[in-house]
């Protein structure tokens, strides 16, 4: 009988958390926030759907970002992935290619938050219609790399 290895855990703790990451962006966007948009009067829609996405935004750091950055590492550092191998064929830039979307998806994340805050509606829109396009777009990639 095969046990489950360490490497198996950490791999499924980085799937599950990206998936979850991903699947509370599109319950927000597809499910919760028009919902609240259709429901709540102007002032209570713009409170719940701030709370809502500092809430989120919360989550995300105290929890999504610190498994995705930590599993990740320990899987690379088990692969034996260096800066070099980045720009290998196959694992190395698909890999690089997972890097360079992630940082996208979190730079217009924070910026998602930024334009929130600052009352910049379109820009927000658009930073957070980017941020999820890009998340499936990492977790797409991520299917594409094979098993530690």
């Amino acid at each position: 009988m095969d046990t489950v290895g360490l490497w198996s855990l950490v791999r499924f703790a980085h799937v599950a958390g990206a998936a979850l990451w991903v699947g509370g962006q599109l319950a927000l966007s597809l499910v919760i926030l028009p919902l609240a948009r259709r429901l709540l009067g102007p002032e209570a829609k713009d409170r719940f759907t701030a709370e809502a996405g500092r809430r989120f935004g919360m989550l995300t750091g105290a929890l999504f970002l610190p498994v995705q950055l930590g599993t990740g590492v320990a899987m690379a550092w088990h692969k034996g992935v260096t800066w070099a191998s980045l720009a290998e064929p196959g694992y190395g830039r698909t890999l690089a290619a997972k890097l360079a979307l992630f940082v996208l998806v979190m730079a217009a994340a924070a910026g998602h938050g930024i334009a929130h805050a600052r009352h910049r509606a379109d820009l927000a829109r658009a930073l957070a219609v980017v941020s999820l396009v890009g998340s499936l777009g990492v977790v797409l990639l991520a299917t594409a790399l094979p098993a530690t």
